[in-house]
């Protein structure tokens, strides 16, 4: 896994701003793998949420980028994926708070919620910001601690017959 590449992806509401902020963080010197939709034809937000978030989980991917509308359905998504730290990030402080002290790899973007500056700027914030480690490195272990304890308790979906 390079450290300097990138998945972006988005719904329909959050197509713009992905194309805007592609462009934005191609500048940084990071090699950007867009992950989709293509357009503003409407789409479901879990399949792109799912994508992104299962390529960073993998490892195949440091970090990733998702946007919808507000933020919350793609946030929710991402979380449910080993290893992935999603953070909905609405300013620039709570982005780079969440990756000096959670170390999250993936920024969730609400489209509808920031202008594209504000965007930029919450990008850069997290982009630029490093995971500070120390004691919150023994926090962010907990947080997957807690993960793999859950992941070996939940029952597997199981069929029925009538």
């Amino acid at each position: 896994m390079r450290e300097n590449r990138i998945i972006i992806g988005a719904d329909h509401a959050g197509f713009t701003l992905k194309e805007k902020i592609k462009t934005f963080i191609g500048k940084k010197d990071l090699e950007v793998t867009d992950a989709g939709t293509d357009s503003e034809s409407s789409v479901d937000y879990p399949d792109f949420g799912a994508l992104v978030a299962g390529r960073v989980s993998s490892g195949e991917f440091s970090r990733g980028i998702l946007i919808c509308s507000s933020g919350v359905g793609m946030s929710i998504v991402a979380n449910k994926f080993p290893r992935v730290r999603a953070v909905l990030a609405l300013d620039e402080e709570t982005a780079r708070m969440s990756r000096l002290h959670n170390d999250t790899n993936i920024l969730v973007l609400a489209a509808k919620k920031n202008d594209e500056e504000t965007a930029f700027r919450i990008a850069d914030a997290w982009l630029e910001g490093p995971f500070e480690a120390g004691r919150h490195a023994r926090r962010v272990a907990k947080i997957m601690e807690i993960e793999e304890r859950l992941a070996r308790v939940r029952p597997t979906a199981q069929t029925t017959e009538d």
